[in-house]
């Protein structure tokens, strides 16, 4: 048995007793049913993950996975690919809009490095899981070869199971890095919704008409030169997604076997997310959305997962940013199902009660 097979054989439902119980203290609290929405059910689904109405998420950490895309020689993307690398050392250096906002959220920030086309110091302090340097052109042929698809996955599942060997992970945030990769993120729903390429494709870091056509374009022609089975997540990974998107997809499957509930950010996170639940869709109880990208696509893949996002700031910077914020709210949703009391223990009538 492989190490993916293992990994997705160990991830459980959510205790359903508890989550039952979550929502009966909610209906029960000193105000209108309902009226703190999506909150209350993301309340109810940790106390189902943690096995208790008392969620405490004090150790939190997002994880941003980096990698480079040989379809950049298409013109999809407004920057270059030494970007990416560039970006990692910002990273580092604590110097990113992601570093900004998971401090604001009292978040870790980890970086991984699962396909930049640039070799860090084996010094530097991240984790080094590079698979190779960037994918090959999707826009002409397979973006990385079957094994490499499965070799990206197992690595996020690796990130997951070093960072819980090193002490408690209450909530795991997902981000990414690479420039040009919205290109390989809108071909993955693409594949799995049979929308048009056109209906899916948004500007990624600002590309003008011109950069959009091509984008549209090299997506096209990679969808059809390279016939990716929807039926088979790692084919379709394989064909015409990028190695971050598959360390992403382990970190949700690896995060979902130890029981951490994950908060995805945008577009690219969420086709990890995608990738992840397709193949092991018990991982689906341990999602969250972190927000709602202005990427058009990132609205179809939330509506192929059935997630709702917490948050709609026409964010499109990824990096993890909007998972950070997000992380707030998941505080906010634990204190909500604890501490506010119920009509009995204050004494109120309540007028879910009366005939």
């Amino acid at each position: 048995m492989t190490m993916l097979e293992k990994t997705i054989r160990n991830i459980h439902r959510p205790n359903t007793t508890v989550y039952e119980q979550a929502k009966e203290r909610l209906r029960r609290q000193a105000r209108p049913a309902g009226s703190l929405g999506i909150l209350e059910d993301v309340g109810a689904r940790l106390a189902g993950i943690f096995e208790t109405l008392d969620v405490r998420l004090t150790h939190k950490i997002i994880v941003t996975c980096a990698g480079d895309h040989g379809v950049c020689a298409e013109g999809v993307s407004l920057f270059p690919s030494e970007v990416t690398s560039q970006m990692v050392y910002n990273f580092i250096h604590a110097g990113a809009s992601i570093n900004v906002l998971a401090r604001h959220a009292n978040a870790r920030v980890e970086v991984a490095d699962l396909g930049v086309a640039h070799d860090f110091p084996a010094d530097l302090p991240i984790f080094h899981k590079k698979v190779g340097r960037g994918t090959k052109n999707l826009s002409t042929g397979p973006a990385m070869t079957r094994e490499e698809a499965v070799k990206s996955i197992e690595n996020g599942i690796e990130i997951i199971d070093e960072l819980v060997k090193n002490g408690p992970v209450h909530l795991l945030g997902t981000g990414d890095m690479g420039i040009g990769n919205t290109t390989p993120s809108t071909a993955i729903i693409a594949c799995f919704s049979h929308l048009p390429v056109s209906q899916l494709c948004g500007r990624g870091t600002g590309i003008d008409d011109n950069g959009l056509m091509k984008k549209i374009s090299a997506i096209e022609r990679g969808l059809t030169c390279n016939s990716p089975d929807p039926d088979d997540p790692i084919d379709v990974l394989a064909k015409v997604g990028g190695f971050e998107i598959g360390g992403l997809a382990g970190l949700v499957i690896g995060a979902a076997a130890n029981n951490i509930p994950v908060i995805c950010d945008g577009l690219i996170s969420t086709a990890g997310a995608l990738i992840a639940c397709k193949l092991a869709p018990a991982a689906r109880n341990y999602l969250f959305a972190g927000h709602k990208s202005v990427e058009v696509g990132h609205r179809f893949m939330l509506e192929e997962l059935n997630l709702e996002p917490l948050l709609d700031l026409q964010f499109r910077l990824g990096e993890g940013t909007g998972a950070a914020l997000a992380m707030e709210l998941m505080d906010a949703a634990t204190r909500i199902l604890i501490e506010i009391k119920t009509f009995e223990e204050v004494a109120i009538a309540d007028a879910q009660a009366q005939p």
